[in-house]
């Protein structure tokens, strides 16, 4: 599914048995959710919650990361705790470890 206009507080999209791409800024107070990845090509600053349904290896890329929350098979984080200063605001991607630990990993994309 792709989105191609801004998401203002309020909005949710939901992605149904896909990924979600959208190529505009997803405000403060909207939600995306996918069963499947989401790429967001513009600042995220609003919840993402990928692999709804329950799919670890569903991935969250963003080229400007900045959540109020974010999900990953119902492992979030809040933006109570800060990112790390070498994602927040960068392009980054967030995805399960792969240790069995459940825990979101977050990681540069290097342009």
């Amino acid at each position: 599914m792709v989105i191609d206009k801004p998401l203002r507080s309020g909005q949710k999209v939901y992605a149904k048995g896909c990924d979600l791409v959208v190529l505009a800024m997803v405000n403060q107070g909207a939600e995306v959710v996918a069963d499947g990845n989401i790429h967001v090509y513009a600042p995220l600053r609003g919840k993402a919650m990928a692999g709804a349904t329950g799919n670890t290896e569903a991935r969250i890329f963003s080229l400007c990361l900045e959540p109020e929350l974010i999900s990953i098979a119902g492992i979030y984080r809040t933006s109570e705790s800060p990112l790390p200063p070498d994602v927040q605001g960068k392009p980054a991607q967030v995805r399960l470890s792969n240790d069995g630990q459940d825990k979101l990993l977050f990681e540069a994309l290097n342009a």
